[in-house]
C-alpha cells in the first residue's frame, strides 16, 4: 500500500501515539474537539500553478467569535500559509484574474442584518486592501473574470421585471410597505431545504472590473427567465448559474432549466445556455429530454467543452459522468461524448490538466473518495492510487502537480499536494494538527461480508478510546443518510463516529444496498425496495460484527441514524426488537406522508414503483407506520422544525405512535434548525442527549439511579 499521509503529519501521529502509550496522555474526543476543528474550503489555484487560495473557517460556540478568512498557500510548500483577509464576514467564490495579479471574491463587509454580499478585488502582486466593485441592493456573488481580465461576471437574485437596481429597491420598498407576509404559488416546488421559495430570479451580470462602473443584467427581459420553469442549479445557498466565460470572451455559458414547473410529476432536465456578454436572448447549446448537462468547462485551446452529464432513464439513481463536445465558438458542433461510460463510479468533481491532455477527478470508491485520471479525449479511467485511504476533494491542477483537500478517520482535514503519477501526497497546511494532537482518534477498521441476498457488504468499525481487544464494548450501529451516499473513511462534524464511540462504544458503519461507491447496480438495487433489504442488511452486519469480533458485547446493542438513516431507524423500530435503544434524527415514518409534504417528490414515487394511489404495495408494506403496533424499542427522536426535506410532522407522527404504544421515548425539537443541527451549542446539546440516552439503555448497571430519573414522565422542557 502506498503512503498517502504527509510526512510531517505521519510523524506527528506516530510520535503522539508512542508518547501516549508510555504516559496515557491520549484522551477521548469531545464535542468541542469535533466542532472547533477548522473547516477548510476547496483550494483555488493561481494561473501559474504556484499558489492556491483557500477559505478557512474557525467555528465557535458564540456566533460573534466565529472567523472565516482567505489564506494563501504556496504549492511548493516552502513558505507557510499566509492569511489574506481578516474581517467579520467570510468570503466565497474566489476567482483569480487571468494574469494572476488579483483575486475576486464575494463577501459581506457589514454586520448589519440586511447586509448583502458584494464583489471585492484584492491585489496579489503587492500590498493592498480589498476594494468593493459592486454596490447592488440585491447583492452579488460568484464572480468570474473575463479571459482578458477587463470584466467580471457575477450573479444576483433580483425581482421579476426589475430593469435596474433602482427598480429592485423600489419593488422591495413597495412590498415592505404593504405589510403582508404571504406567499402565492401556482406551480411546484414551493419550498427548498429550509425556506419557502420566493419569486426572485437568479440573473447574470457583467461589469468592468473596477469600482463605480454600472453592472449590466444580461437576463432581464429575456424569454428564458420569463418562462414558468426557469431556475439555476439548486444548492443550500440558493440557485446558481455556474457561469463560465467562453474562450473568446464574447459570451458566457450558464447551467439552468426551463422545466422546474414540472417537478411534481416529471423529471427536471438541466442544460447549458450561451448568454451574449453584450446582452440578448440566451441560446440553448444542449438539448434533449434524455440527459442533463451542467457545469461547463472549456479546454485551454478553446476547442472543446466539458460538462457533468447524467442520463434520464427508468432509474432513480444514475452516475454523474463527464461528457465532451467540440466547441465552434458559439455552439457545439458535435454531439456530447460520454467519456466515463465504462467507469462504474459516479464522478464527484473534475478538472483539466494545465496542458489539456488529462482529466483529473474524484469519486467514491469502497468507503473512500479516491483520485482518478483519464485522457481528456477519452479512454480508460485509472486510479492515482488504488489503495489510497481517506477522502479527497476535487483535484486542482497546479502546474505538473495537484492540490486537494484530504482527510481520513485518523487525520482531520488539510490541504495536500498530490503527485499525479504515484498518487502520494504531502501536506501543505497544519490548520488542524495542533487541535488533533493528543486525541484518541484511531483509524477505522473495516470488514466485508456476504448478505443473505448474495451481495458483498462493506462496513467500518470506529473503536472507543483506550480500546482493548480483551474487553467487551456495547455496539452502536450508525446508519448513514442518502441513501445514495456512503460511510467513508473520515470523521464528520455533524454525525461524528469518533464522538459517538467516545462514550465507550464500538460504532458500526455499514454501507447497505443503495450506497454509492460499489457500482451502479448496487445503488439501484434499492429502487422499489427502499427500507426492507437495507434494514435486513444492517441487522446482518451487526450479527456479523458480533460473530467476528469478541470485543463486541452481543447483549448491549443500539442503532442510530439521521435523514435516510433516520428512516431506517424507524424501520428497525417497526420490524425488530433486537436493539436495546434507538436514536433517530429527521426520519420518515410514513412513505406517503413524506412524499406529499417534502420539498422534492417525483423521485420518491419512482423509487416506490408509482404514485401512492397506484398498485404499488411498497407505500404501505415498507412504511414503518404500518407496523406501529409493533413498536417496542426505547427510542429518542430529534428534528429541526425548519426541516422541509423530512418535514417535522413525520417525527411528530413517530413520537405519537411511540407514546400510544407506551414505549419509553424522548423527543427533542430544535426550533431554529433545519435538516441539520448547525448551531454549535445546540449540536453539543444534541450529542449530550444522545450519550445520555444510550448510557441509560446500554449501561443500566452502572447508572441505575440516573436511568430511573430520566425514564420517569416529565413535563415538556424548553431550553434556551
Amino acid at each position: 500500500m502506498r503512503r498517502t499521509c504527509s510526512s510531517f503529519l505521519l510523524v506527528l501521529i506516530l510520535a503522539t501515539t508512542a508518547f501516549a502509550q508510555e504516559s496515557s496522555e491520549l484522551r477521548a474526543i469531545s464535542h468541542e474537539d469535533v466542532w472547533l476543528m477548522k473547516r477548510i474550503g476547496s483550494p483555488v489555484v493561481s494561473p501559474d500553478g504556484r499558489h492556491a487560495v483557500v477559505s478557512v473557517g474557525e467555528p465557535a460556540y458564540e456566533k460573534d467569535d466565529e472567523v472565516s478568512d482567505l489564506w494563501l498557500i504556496a504549492v511548493d510548500g516552502k513558505t507557510p500559509p499566509r492569511r489574506l483577509t481578516s474581517t467579520a464576514g467570510g468570503e466565497g467564490g474566489v476567482d483569480w484574474s487571468p494574469d494572476g495579479t488579483q483575486i475576486a471574491f464575494a463577501a459581506k463587509r457589514s454586520t448589519a442584518e440586511d447586509a448583502k454580499s458584494q464583489i471585492y478585488i484584492l491585489p496579489m502582486d503587492g500590498p493592498g486592501e480589498a476594494v468593493a466593485i459592486t454596490d447592488l441592493s440585491t447583492g452579488a456573488s460568484n464572480p468570474k473574470w473575463s479571459p482578458d481580465g477587463s470584466r467580471i461576471a457575477f450573479e444576483s437574485r433580483v425581482y421579476p421585471d426589475a430593469v435596474d437596481d433602482e427598480a429592485n429597491q423600489a419593488e422591495k420598498k413597495a412590498r415592505d410597505d404593504r405589510g403582508i407576509n404571504v406567499s402565492r404559488y401556482e406551480i411546484f416546488p414551493i419550498r427548498y431545504w429550509d425556506h419557502w421559495r420566493d419569486d426572485l430570479e437568479t440573473h447574470l451580470f457583467v461589469q468592468d472590473a473596477v469600482a463605480g462602473q454600472p453592472a449590466k443584467d444580461l437576463l432581464v427581459g429575456t424569454e428564458l427567465v420569463a418562462g414558468p420553469g426557469f431556475a439555476g442549479v439548486s444548492s443550500l445557498s440558493g440557485d446558481s448559474l455556474h457561469a463560465v466565460w467562453t474562450p473568446d470572451g464574447e459570451a458566457l455559458v450558464i447551467s439552468a432549466t426551463e422545466e422546474l414547473n414540472v417537478a411534481a410529476h416529471d423529471e427536471v432536465h438541466f442544460g447549458l445556455y450561451r448568454v451574449p456578454a453584450s446582452g440578448g436572448e440566451p441560446a440553448a447549446i444542449t438539448s434533449g429530454d434524455d440527459y442533463s448537462c451542467v457545469g461547463a468547462k472549456f479546454s485551454r485551446d478553446g476547442k472543446y467543452l466539458y460538462c457533468s452529464w447524467s442520463p434520464s432513464n427508468e432509474h432513480v439513481y444514475n452516475h454523474t459522468e463527464i461528457a465532451r463536445a467540440r466547441w465552434s465558438g458559439d455552439s457545439l458542433n458535435s454531439s456530447l461524448d460520454v467519456l466515463t461510460a465504462d467507469f462504474d463510479r459516479s464522478v464527484g468533481g473534475f478538472e483539466l490538466s494545465a496542458n489539456g491532455k488529462t482529466l483529473y477527478l474524484n469519486a467514491h470508491d469502497h468507503g473512500r473518495t479516491r483520485l482518478f485520471t483519464l485522457p481528456s479525449k477519452g479512454g480508460t479511467v485509472r486510479p492515482l492510487d488504488a489503495d489510497s485511504s481517506g477522502v479527497y476533494g476535487t483535484p486542482m491542477p497546479a502546474g505538473d502537480r495537484l492540490v486537494a483537500n484530504w482527510q481520513s478517520s485518523a487525520t482531520p482535514a488539510e490541504i495536500v499536494r498530490v503527485n499525479p503519477r504515484s498518487g502520494e501526497h504531502v501536506a501543505l497546511t497544519e490548520f488542524n494538527t495542533e487541535l488533533a494532537a493528543g486525541l484518541d482518534r484511531p483509524a477505522f477498521r473495516e470488514f466485508w461480508f456476504e448478505s443473505s441476498k448474495g451481495r458483498r457488504i462493506h462496513s467500518w468499525l470506529a473503536l472507543p478510546p483506550g480500546f482493548s481487544e480483551e474487553e467487551q464494548y456495547p455496539l452502536v450501529l450508525f446508519i448513514h443518510g442518502g441513501p445514495f451516499s456512503s460511510s467513508r473513511d473520515t470523521d464528520h462534524v455533524r454525525w461524528s463516529p469518533h464522538l459517538l464511540a467516545s462514550a465507550g462504544y464500538v460504532v458500526l458503519l455499514t454501507d447497505y444496498t443503495g450506497s454509492v461507491g460499489y457500482g451502479s447496480e448496487f445503488s439501484r438495487n434499492i429502487e422499489g425496495d427502499p427500507l426492507a433489504t437495507p434494514g435486513e442488511e444492517l441487522i446482518e452486519a451487526a450479527d456479523e460484527a458480533t460473530r467476528r469480533f469478541s470485543f463486541i458485547d452481543p447483549d448491549r446493542q443500539a442503532a442510530a441514524g439521521a435523514s435516510y438513516g433516520g428512516h431506517l431507524v424507524n424501520w428497525l423500530l417497526a420490524t425488530t426488537d433486537r436493539f436495546d435503544a434507538l436514536v433517530g434524527h429527521a426520519g420518515l415514518v410514513d412513505l406517503e406522508g413524506q412524499y406529499s409534504s417534502s420539498d422534492g417528490v417525483y423521485h420518491r414515487e419512482r423509487m416506490n414503483g408509482g404514485p401512492p394511489w397506484g398498485d404499488s404495495e411498497v407505500w404501505k408494506a415498507q412504511s414503518p407506520s404500518t407496523y406501529a403496533n409493533q413498536f417496542k424499542t426505547p427510542t429518542m427522536l430529534t428534528i429541526g422544525e425548519k426541516d422541509f426535506r423530512v418535514p417535522v410532522n413525520q417525527t411528530i407522527a413517530a413520537w405519537t405512535y411511540l407514546q400510544r404504544m407506551q414505549v419509553p421515548s424522548r423527543l427533542l425539537v430544535f426550533h431554529d434548525a433545519n435538516h441539520w443541527i448547525m448551531n454549535g451549542k445546540e449540536a453539543k446539546y444534541f450529542w449530550d442527549e444522545v450519550h445520555l440516552w444510550l448510557n441509560e439503555h446500554l449501561r443500566p448497571e452502572t447508572d441505575a439511579e440516573l436511568s430511573r430519573v430520566h425514564q420517569s414522565p416529565k413535563r415538556p422542557t424548553t431550553t434556551k
